[in-house]
């Protein structure tokens, strides 16, 4: 365990898959935390670390008792509820009235006005919301989860959506939770970091097919993938009662990956971690089927 002192970092969204793979890692590194939740009591306990909460982006008065003693706030984003945006801000705000300097923003590739997949939209006006605040900050654009189209699949587990023959640069929790962590030890005011946007993401692109025989491959369960149209991708899910937003959501991210979209690969992992990121085969964690969207 590292002997330098570090100071406070506030995490979210510790109960999830990312942020309780940040929240170990800085532990691990005898950094002094906030782990901050909706449900204390699913927050895990970690050396050096103290559980704050419950506490929700959107109500001001509980974030800023449970960010109150942080100096960096690592914002794991929040579900998509279409309030988004107005929950970050008060977050960030709440931070900031609090002392926090520094803020770490789990953001999601493709990020633009105009983006295909409905939860880039949705994370590019949060971005815009840090450029204009004046706190030092930096983006991470994860990739496409390794983890969803395992989590996509249904009880026989078959993968079914328009993903097309288009590419994605699929990335683990585990290598963005490195990347993160990488950036929050680099404490000092001058930091390279500050101001950056870092897209997160896998050592190669390859298909929806691929991407899932590789799942198949890794869990040795016969997982496999069935392309469908936009068409026959909305009436499925309509059958099955799942909202507008929803179905807009769901189909938006296979239609990115069709698009192409998603498909960058860049050198951040390494580049920031001195280790090469992760294929997704290698990858140390499968969620059940049915487990998202």
């Amino acid at each position: 365990m590292s002997e330098q002192a570090h100071s406070t970092v506030a995490v979210t969204g510790v109960t999830g898959a990312l942020g309780s793979r940040i929240a170990a890692r800085l532990a691990e590194r005898g950094v002094p935390q906030l782990l901050v939740g909706r449900d204390p009591d699913r927050i895990p306990e970690l050396p050096g670390a103290q559980r704050r909460g419950p506490a929700e982006y959107a109500d001001a008065s509980a974030m800023r008792t449970a960010l109150a003693g942080a100096s960096t706030l690592v914002l794991v984003s929040g579900r998509p509820r279409g309030r988004r945006l107005e929950e970050h801000a008060t977050a960030v705000e709440a931070g900031r009235a609090v002392g926090v300097e520094r803020v770490l923003y789990v953001s999601l590739i493709g990020a633009a006005p105009t983006a295909t997949y409905r939860n880039a939209r949705d994370h590019w006006l949060t971005e815009r919301f840090l450029a204009g605040s004046g706190v030092r900050h930096t983006i991470f654009r994860a990739g496409i989860y390794a983890s969803t189209p395992a989590a996509l699949a249904d009880e026989d587990l078959v993968v079914s959506g328009p993903g097309g023959s288009g590419r994605a640069a699929f990335v683990t929790h585990d290598d963005i939770a490195d990347v993160i962590t990488a950036v929050a030890l680099d404490e000092g005011s001058g930091s390279e970091h500050d101001g950056a946007t870092l897209e997160v993401t896998g050592p190669e692109a390859i298909t929806l097919q691929e991407m899932v025989s590789r799942i198949a491959t890794a869990t040795g369960r016969p997982y496999r993938y069935v392309p469908e149209s936009v068409e026959e991708a909305f009436a499925r899910r309509w059958r099955q009662g799942v909202s507008g937003v929803q179905i807009e959501s769901w189909i938006s991210w296979y239609q990115a990956i069709a698009n192409g979209d998603v498909s960058a690969v860049t050198d951040v992992v390494p580049r920031i971690t001195g280790s090469p990121a992760t294929p997704v085969e290698r990858a140390r964690w499968w969620p059940e089927p049915r487990t998202t969207g």
